[in-house]
């Protein structure tokens, strides 16, 4: 049994009820523009080359640039799929096209064991602080988050740590409303003490899930890291050990751009976890290997849609899935 028919075993068999068929919808849906966009490239190159060349691998490396799977990924891949066709005597682009697939996943697994699960703290509430640049989706991530959470059976709080960004404040709070979740927030002030007092608060609420909003300003990156320096004390005196999760939010529309958002954090604050949003809106979905490869952080949830259930929690064999359906199913 090839790779493509396993990795539609697997997802088959994980959605063989409605909840999770939902999930393989949300996945189909959300990556259909990279898919008709990166796929039928992929399919048209096949015909066009139907014997592996050079010239085939020349094109194949400029598709996968295009996806933006990001340039030093490409080439590594390039090289293993060479080394691959040569060792193992691959003439036909039809049977190198397992191939890909089978390198793509192993550029993303690396021999490591994958938990895309937030950690959660057993001895007392789990604190997650959301950071990223604004205009990323970070408020709405939050919600749903909170929504997500709040359906698994968790109290959940948000604290309004992005305190003097116009309208940042009252906009988590009309989230938490329609959620139905705990909220903290007050304008113009500072953000640690505002964090300090939220979290009292969530405690004698005994809120399960925290999540923390921070300002995304990424500007002046001396003060961001002062900030969140503070941040992490004042959280970390109230509850040891916490935050738990930092998840960096980045909208997948921007590529390459969300790559350097991606290490400029990275060099500021221990991030945990990547958050990506308006996977549905782009057809660069090859962003989500890029970041693991460049960046060395795992990919936690993705957003593919607008409505609270379609931010997923990642699953690299959904993606893989998704990304290539249209050729499995052939």
């Amino acid at each position: 049994m090839g790779l493509f028919d396993k990795l539609k075993n697997i997802v088959k068999n994980k959605n063989n009820n409605e909840q999770n068929k939902e999930t393989e919808e949300s996945y189909d849906k959300g990556l259909k523009k990279t898919r008709e966009e990166f796929v039928s490239k992929l399919s048209l190159l096949g015909i066009k080359y139907t014997r592996v060349s050079e010239e085939y691998f020349e094109e194949l490396e400029d598709l996968l640039i295009s996806a933006d799977i990001g340039v030093n990924t490409v080439f590594k891949f390039m090289d293993k799929l060479r080394n691959r066709v040569k060792s193992e005597k691959i003439e036909d682009t039809k049977e190198l096209m397992e191939v890909i697939v089978d390198e793509l996943f192993i550029i993303y697994v690396n021999n490591e064991s994958l938990n895309t699960s937030l950690k959660i703290n057993n001895e007392g509430p789990t604190v997650v602080l959301m950071v990223g640049v604004n205009g990323v989706g970070k408020t709405t991530t939050i919600a749903k988050l909170a929504y997500k959470y709040k359906q698994l059976g968790k109290k959940v709080g948000m604290i309004a740590g992005d305190t003097f960004r116009a309208g940042a404040v009252e906009q988590l709070e009309i989230w938490a409303k329609k959620t139905e979740c705990f909220f903290y927030g007050k304008d113009n002030t500072d953000p640690a003490g505002v964090i300090y007092d939220g979290l009292n608060e969530a405690l004698k609420e005994k809120c399960d899930l925290i999540f923390i909003d921070t300002a995304g300003r990424l500007q002046n990156k001396v003060n961001l890291m002062k900030e969140l320096e503070k941040m992490n004390k004042v959280i970390a005196k109230i509850i040891p050990n916490a935050p738990h999760e930092t998840l960096l939010v980045i909208d997948a529309a921007t590529g390459q751009n969300g790559i350097m958002q991606a290490k400029a954090f990275k060099e500021i604050t221990q991030i945990t976890g990547i958050v990506l949003t308006k996977l549905d809106g782009t057809a660069k979905g090859g962003i989500v290997l890029a970041i693991k490869e460049e960046v060395d952080i795992p990919v936690k949830f993705i957003g593919l849609g607008e409505k609270m259930t379609d931010l997923q929690t990642f699953d690299i064999e959904e993606y893989i899935y998704g990304l290539f359906k249209g050729m499995m199913d052939d």
